[in-house]
């Protein structure tokens, strides 16, 4: 018998939350065979079997959370089974006759036990946590997702459906439950702050409290950058890729930073220090179904946009299934936030610490303009937010940083003169 120990996943993490078993005591497993996911606070970590066995026991059941170092899952080691039941059948007998079998306590009220069905039915973390809350099973409601995926929606029409039960009978008579005194409030809904949302409220308390931010906003022409990607967006799709406008963003940056290093410097943590990077490893913040998360594409200044364009999918594609690997989330100089995506003309952001500066696109609205002989045109304009650390970047610094951007991006063909 042997107790799995929660590995160390490094990042300084001590704690992980049980996100889902894939396996269920008295299952067969095979070596490096998925076991459990686990939510740290940076992403979603999947655990493999380090040998072949038999589960014997969970010790810590889905939503609880898990420690560093502690066991998560007892196991026997195929071969030694034939051993222990030679050994030890007197053992077991007596246990089973003297003592009737009690069902072992579970650690969440009402939750079905780990490694339950959950597995065969696909959910999302989140809609997982709000089945487990009202002691409902995943296998009893039906799913309107793809697949037969079950949707909060699913959920909560699950309960609706339940819910009448309790009316009287006689038609005549209103139930209690649906005349409610206006005066009587609802408890709220309690959910414990973990994971990667536990750790954006620290970090984003940190930067707002210890960086001074300075702001800075502008409006880009992106009429011709329109133009040229709806041109290229058939040969990038010849190639396998989705071409978007982040990868014209980050290469125009990667080459705005050259003319202002300083903006992709970074302060060392006792504030004596500028720390100067050659590489500009360009982070965008992806709203995902476990909290905001800022991948980063290494090397953009050395990458072709076809190459930008394809790291932008992949890491999209991961932190929107909360899967990001360690390394993507590391190592980050300078960070853009497309908010304009869902909506909104302007966001002041906030810095992605120990970053010196961060952007937020607003949407791209269709608005007159008048060109240089005075007559009115209709053009494609995107506002923009900076955001700089005012301890070592000025006024002058981010709008200077901000001119070369800007730039590149309403005359994009300029940026074929800086390729190696």
């Amino acid at each position: 018998m042997s107790d799995f120990l929660l590995p160390d996943i490094g990042e300084g993490i001590v704690e992980c939350e049980v996100v889902e078993w894939r396996v269920a005591e008295g299952d067969q497993i095979e070596e490096d065979q998925p076991i459990v996911e686990v939510m740290t606070d940076k992403a979603l970590v999947e655990i493999t079997a380090p040998e072949a066995g038999v589960v014997t026991k969970l010790y810590v059941a889905q939503g609880q959370i898990a420690k560093v170092h502690a066991p998560l899952y007892a196991y026997q080691v195929d071969g030694a089974s034939n051993n222990m039941s030679e050994a030890e059948p007197e053992t077991a007998q007596s246990v089973s006759s003297d003592k009737p079998k009690t069902p072992e306590p579970s650690t969440t009220s009402g939750a079905p036990a780990a490694g339950h069905l959950y597995d065969k039915v696909p959910a999302s973390p989140a809609v997982r946590r709000l089945v487990r809350e009202h002691s409902l099973q995943l296998t009893e409601i039906a799913g309107s997702g793809k697949d037969g995926r079950v949707l909060k929606e699913d959920v909560l029409a699950h309960l609706d459906q339940a819910s009448p039960g309790a009316a009287s009978s006689n038609n005549n008579v209103v139930s209690s439950q649906t005349v409610k005194n206006p005066t009587e409030t609802q408890a709220p809904r309690v959910e414990p702050l973990r994971g990667v949302r536990a750790v954006m409220a620290k970090r984003m308390v940190e930067a707002a409290s210890t960086i001074p931010h300075f702001h800075y906003g502008e409006e880009i022409d992106v009429t011709a950058l329109l133009a040229l990607r709806e041109r290229l967006k058939p040969l990038a799709e010849a190639q396998g890729e989705r071409l978007t406008l982040m990868p014209f963003f980050m290469k125009a940056m990667a080459l705005a930073v050259a003319e202002e290093p300083i903006v992709n410097a970074q302060l060392n943590a006792a504030g004596d220090e500028l720390h100067y990077y050659h590489q500009c490893n360009i982070g965008m913040a992806v709203d995902s179904k476990s909290g905001l998360m800022v991948p980063n594409v290494k090397n953009v200044e050395r990458l072709t946009l076809l190459e930008v364009a394809r790291e932008v999918g992949r890491l999209t594609t991961s932190a929107r299934e909360g899967r990001v690997d360690q390394a993507d989330l590391k190592g980050g100089t300078i960070s853009i936030s497309n908010i304009g995506a869902l909506g909104g003309t302007y966001a002041a952001p906030i810095i992605n610490a120990p970053e010196a500066a961060i952007v937020a696109i607003g949407k791209t609205q269709w608005l007159p303009r008048f060109d240089e002989q005075g007559a009115v045109q209709r053009r494609a304009i995107m506002t923009i937010t900076w955001a700089g650390d005012h301890r070592f970047i000025d006024g002058g610094t981010i709008a200077r940083f901000c001119n070369a951007w800007k730039a590149f991006l309403e005359a994009p063909e300029t940026m074929l003169l800086h390729l190696a």
